[in-house]
C-alpha cells in the first residue's frame, strides 16, 4: 500500500543552510522542526523555514527524490526553490491550523 509522502527543502532565517528531509507527515514534521522536538542537525542550525516541497506517492519515490536532491549542487537546489518560491517565504505560515 503506497502513503502520501513529502520531500521538502528547510533553511534558515539567513538562507545560508539546506536541509532536505523525507516525511509521511508534512505539517507534523514541520511543526516538529518549529520546536526542535527532535535533536539535530535543524535544531542545532535553527533549520525551521519551509522554502519548497514536493509530495509523492510513495515512500519511496520520496526517498529516491531525496537522494537526488542531495546530490545537487547548492545552486541548482536554490534554482528549484526559486521555480515556485522565488521569495523564499516561510510555507508553512500558509497553513490556517498552525
Amino acid at each position: 500500500m503506497n502513503k502520501i509522502c513529502a520531500v521538502y527543502i528547510l533553511t534558515n532565517y539567513d538562507e545560508t543552510v539546506l536541509y532536505i528531509g523525507v516525511t509521511s507527515d508534512l505539517k507534523k514534521r514541520i511543526w516538529e522542526h518549529k520546536n526542535k522536538t527532535i535533536e539535530g542537525f535543524t535544531s542545532k542550525y535553527n533549520v525551521n523555514k519551509l522554502v519548497y516541497f514536493e509530495i509523492t506517492e510513495s515512500i519511496k519515490t520520496a526517498i529516491e527524490r531525496e537522494k537526488q536532491l542531495k546530490n545537487w549542487h547548492r545552486k541548482w537546489k536554490i534554482n528549484l526553490i526559486k521555480e515556485t518560491n522565488p521569495d523564499f517565504r516561510d510555507l508553512s505560515l500558509d497553513w490556517k491550523d498552525g
